[in-house]
């Protein structure tokens, strides 16, 4: 069962890749050298993915459950709802096996995050206009997105190519294809499935001597990377919900209380800044 510290649900963001990026370099107080994406490590990130979207898949089709604070007891929920509306950004760490994020696997570790926003006064069609509007990325998401490019589009269904920049105490950049899918179940609810299919770290970026470093044979900030939206109009507004998963290497233990703090703080700063970002173009389209 999924669950997350704060969430009583017991377990359980697109569309933009700048939302993990706070995560992604979760190894940056040490020296890191390279490092090799096992197959063991794949797949049990897959594992993961497959459990937790087999419980999102349950929740996007309970229109009485398709946010997370849906679920939450009555009391509790208005006041989420109450912070949501005064322009909180409510920010959970999450899990499906009852630890905290990050979750250790043989050689990895798997990132699980999600964010809820409220944004009042636009419509959930408006939410998705935005979303698929890539061209505006490098734009509304900068320097996170560098930029983004529609590959190809088959109706709701988009192949996309992002160039993604993160910087902490060392700067990362990463060429990303993503395979994306967006479903509409009705006028007033939205969400979509993002799952990359190729992530490379770049070396040199901007420079004559640019080059990718092998897929899986990198410094290990950022291996897989899965991100899942939800949007849905109500109360005079839009509630804005983006879960990711993630990959990364694994921590040292000499440097895990050290860097393991650092990494669940991080990505708050970024969710709420995404979603901060996405409330601005919003109001000026």
């Amino acid at each position: 069962m999924r669950g997350c510290p704060d969430n009583p649900r017991n377990a359980l963001f697109p569309v933009s890749v700048a939302l993990y990026l706070a995560a992604a370099c979760v190894v940056l107080s040490f020296p890191v050298f390279g490092t090799e994406l096992k197959p063991a490590t794949a797949q049990a990130f897959q594992g993961y993915v497959q459990e937790a979207e087999e419980q999102m898949q349950s929740e996007v089709d309970n229109p009485y459950q398709f946010l997370y604070i849906d679920a939450l007891p009555e009391g509790q929920k208005a006041a989420v709802i109450g912070r949501l509306k005064n322009g909180e950004v409510v920010i959970q760490p999450m899990t499906t096996n009852g630890h905290e994020t990050p979750t250790q696997v043989p050689g990895g570790l798997i990132h699980h995050w999600l964010a809820i926003g409220f944004i009042p006064g636009v419509g959930a069609s408006q939410v998705l206009q935005l979303w698929q509007d890539y061209s505006r990325y490098g734009e509304l998401y900068k320097p996170d997105v560098q930029s983004a490019q529609i590959l190809s589009r088959q109706g709701e269904d988009f192949d996309v190519y992002y160039r993604l920049y993160r910087h902490t105490i060392v700067s990362v950049v990463y060429n990303a294809d993503f395979e994306v899918e967006y479903f509409i179940p009705d006028a007033s609810r939205n969400y979509s499935l993002a799952r990359s299919t190729r992530i490379t770290e770049v070396q040199n970026p901007g420079k004559p001597g640019e080059r990718e470093y092998s897929a899986g044979k990198d410094h290990g900030y950022m291996w897989r990377l899965n991100l899942y939206s939800r949007c849905v109009e109500r109360d005079g507004g839009v509630y804005v919900q983006i879960e990711f998963l993630a990959l990364s290497r694994t921590v040292p233990a000499a440097f895990a209380l050290l860097v393991n703090p650092y990494m669940r703080s991080i990505p708050r700063d970024y969710l709420k800044r995404y979603l901060d970002e996405t409330r601005t173009a919003l109001a000026h389209p």
